[in-house]
């Protein structure tokens, strides 16, 4: 059977894009999926540890989110542009998105801040309004985004966060995110705290998300859509921890579908083992897929058509899903980036 973004697509009402993250980030609710029953229950995220056992695995998305979002002006128009920065490519130069785009030709330069301190110059076009930006600066880069730079928030969110760190997770160390690796959100330094009390093992990788999250399903034919490459990492402690509960017959849960890429990547490329291993991931998850690593996954309410919406219903059946997420309308979940969770076992 072929499928088209059209069988990913479902009815979701406006007011369900959840805006504002909830006060207590374990408070959301929670949607379990048994595919062995065939079974949904509703719950809440604070409960998650009845579904992991002693000697389980927890794998969870180290990446933190920069202040990736810029405004800058072109000197000699006065012409204003934002700058939203991907990845780093080499040295300054960043790919990033440029709105707006036909403003950024090549050769084009962008002064960032009343001061100057931190230039630029369009060096390569790019598909989608993409952009290769080299900058130019004193000092040191990051400090120069927290300055400048704003958390780029998805365009659905309306509402200003008024906490920037509620677009991080409570594990996030590696900076290098376009956008923050939703799934985690819901946990607290607590709630780790007693999936390590209880036995499961906390186990970080680095998944740096970039311009796979911001571009849409366009094509119809789903094997004609290409994902952006994005740079994973994982350590050898990392590798050592999955296999070791893998021989004991523990499970592996994933924290968030960039989890899932990153180990799922590791093992198509390594004849279904884990080991340690950085580069950058293309892999499109859909329907038909072998997963070799990931046993159970933690996941959020995504847009329809998406590329992520296509990876859980390679996790599960599409039609169990899209049963699932027409369940999660009619009892008013909230939906994206800080709405709520739904785990499948």
């Amino acid at each position: 059977m072929t499928l088209t973004s059209s069988d990913f697509d479902f009815n979701l009402p406006e007011e369900l894009i959840a805006q504002t993250p909830l006060i207590d980030r374990s408070a959301s609710k929670l949607l379990v999926l048994d595919r062995e029953m065939g079974r949904m229950r509703d719950t809440h995220f604070n409960h998650i540890l009845d579904y992991l056992e002693p000697g389980d695995g927890l794998v969870v998305n180290e990446s933190r989110v920069i202040p990736a979002r810029i405004f800058g002006v072109k000197p000699d128009t006065g012409g204003h542009l934002e700058v939203l920065l991907l990845h780093n490519t080499s040295g300054n130069c960043w790919e990033t998105l440029v709105k707006p785009a036909r403003r950024a030709r090549v050769g084009t330069e962008i002064v960032f801040g009343d001061e100057g301190q931190l230039k630029a110059q369009v060096v390569e076009e790019l598909d989608h309004g993409g952009r290769i930006i080299e900058f130019q600066y004193e000092g040191v880069f990051l400090e120069h985004l927290e300055r400048l730079g704003q958390m780029p928030l998805p365009p659905y969110i309306k509402e200003k966060l008024e906490d920037p760190e509620r677009y991080q997770t409570v594990y996030a160390k590696e900076n290098g995110s376009a956008a923050a690796p939703t799934a985690g959100l819901h946990f607290t330094k607590e709630l780790l705290a007693q999936a390590q009390e209880k036995g499961v093992e906390i186990i970080p990788l680095t998944l740096h998300v970039g311009l796979g999250t911001f571009r849409p399903v366009s094509v119809d034919q789903i094997e004609d859509h290409q994902m952006h490459a994005e740079f994973y990492h994982l350590s050898p402690e990392s590798a050592a921890s999955i296999n070791r509960i893998k021989q004991s017959g523990g499970s592996i849960t994933a924290v968030g579908t960039t989890s899932v890429r990153t180990l799922e990547t590791i093992a198509r490329d390594n004849k279904g083992q884990i080991v340690p291993s950085s580069g950058w991931t293309d892999i499109f998850i859909t329907p038909g897929f072998e997963f070799k690593a990931v046993d159970h996954l933690i996941t959020n309410f995504h847009l329809p058509q998406s590329t992520l919406v296509m990876l859980v219903s390679a996790f599960y059946e599409r039609s169990k899903i899209l049963q699932a997420y027409e369940h999660a309308v009619e009892a008013r979940y909230r939906f994206f980036s800080f709405g709520d969770a739904m785990l499948i076992i």
